[in-house]
């Protein structure tokens, strides 16, 4: 991986931590500040594998083709297809400053921070 994309790997991921903390002390913006918190996670998992252009493509190729995630055999891309369906799913949510929203979101930023800190071998505080 190059500079530039761990650069962008890991300050995608530390906003994405910054705005669901962010989330939590400001109740009234919550839903906005959940969903750039998930998007972000997102994006940093797309950085850490390569090109973000790339990896999106592949991904809404993958969901639009595949009705059942669990019938992709290749589990790089089945983790990326399942944190896409929780982005959706967040962003489709009513109650996206709720506290099972804000459960789902640290969960995925979770799992983004150990993907990000396996491909870029940074260890990767809390």
């Amino acid at each position: 991986m190059d500079q530039y994309r761990k650069g962008w790997a890991l300050r995608y991921l530390r906003e994405a931590k910054a705005e669901l903390e962010a989330a939590r002390k400001m109740p009234y913006m919550a839903p906005s500040l959940v969903l750039e918190a998930v998007r972000k996670a997102r994006n940093a998992v797309y950085y850490s594998l390569g090109e973000p252009a790339f990896v999106e493509l592949v991904v809404r190729d993958t969901v639009e083709r595949t009705q059942q995630p669990q019938m992709i055999e290749d589990p790089v891309l089945k983790c990326l297809v399942e944190i896409e369906g929780m982005v959706l799913q967040l962003s489709q949510l009513e109650d996206v400053g709720g506290e099972r929203a804000m459960k789902q979101a640290h969960s995925l930023i979770h799992l983004a921070s150990d993907i990000v800190e396996t491909l870029t071998e940074e260890k990767i505080e809390d």
